[in-house]
């Protein structure tokens, strides 16, 4: 009856930790996309892998997890605890990292002469970006994790299916996320907001987070239908000169 009992929890806590997980696997996309393509399936495998292993380790640290909730100090009325701090460096690191891409896409994409960020990038550098971002969201999930159950093999096997769906839908998602330059941008956006709302929530503004999902998928739908009824412009529509219009 124990085990019945814990299957409605177990499900919806795969469910919470899938839909916060979009966000890493969006976040290692965009950062493998930079590397060369034989090394692109090997930085995936890494992040996710490393992100199960840091969840597993936090788990079973959940006793010090549960402390980072604690006030360390006020700052003009607002509490500050180690989870807040967290969550602030990782919603800050984040905003830096969409805005530098969204930057490097929409200024120097037509730029001859800017420099290439692909020739720049690292297996190394990718990797640590991404342990930094594994470390807030973990985090994160873990303590939400135990706001909803309280049996340690749930939380252990919600955190283990979870990363198995992540690593499935991985690879789909980088390669739908490189093939179409519009959905980058997305993709950039929703990293944006989600940095917004972790430095938000770390200064104790809560915003809901099915507001923040239920926006990101209108605007990937909006964005989905765009795709597939205007036509792509051919070569020669491009060159076509405007027709006149006789009144």
């Amino acid at each position: 009856m124990e085990l019945v009992d814990s299957i409605v929890p177990l499900l919806t806590l795969i469910v919470l930790e899938v839909i916060l997980g979009i966000d890493n696997i969006i976040f290692i996309s965009i950062l493998s996309d930079k590397l060369p393509p034989e090394q692109r399936d090997k930085l995936r495998l890494w992040g996710i892998g490393l992100a199960m292993f840091m969840r597993l380790g936090l788990l079973a640290l959940i006793s010090w997890i549960m402390r980072l909730d604690q006030t360390l100090f006020t700052v003009f009325g607002i509490d500050f605890s180690g989870k807040g701090l967290i969550l602030l460096a990782g919603g800050l690191f984040l905003i830096y990292k969409s805005t530098k891409e969204i930057y490097h896409k929409a200024e120097l994409n037509d730029d001859a002469n800017a420099p290439s960020n692909t020739a720049k990038a690292t297996f190394r550098d990718m990797l640590i970006q991404i342990l930094i971002l594994d470390m807030v969201f973990s985090i994160d999930s873990i303590i939400t994790a135990v706001g909803m159950v309280d049996q340690l093999w749930v939380m252990y096997t919600a955190v283990i299916v979870t990363v198995g769906i992540m690593l499935v839908a991985s690879k789909p998602i980088s390669n739908f996320i490189s093939q179409h330059p519009s959905f980058k941008i997305l993709a950039l956006c929703f990293l944006l907001i989600i940095g917004m709302s972790l430095v938000a929530e770390g200064l104790h503004f809560e915003i809901p987070k099915g507001y923040i999902y239920f926006s990101m998928a209108f605007a990937f739908l909006v964005d989905l239908i765009q795709m597939k009824t205007v036509p792509k412009p051919t070569a020669n529509t491009v060159n076509e000169p405007p027709k006149s219009v006789n009144l």
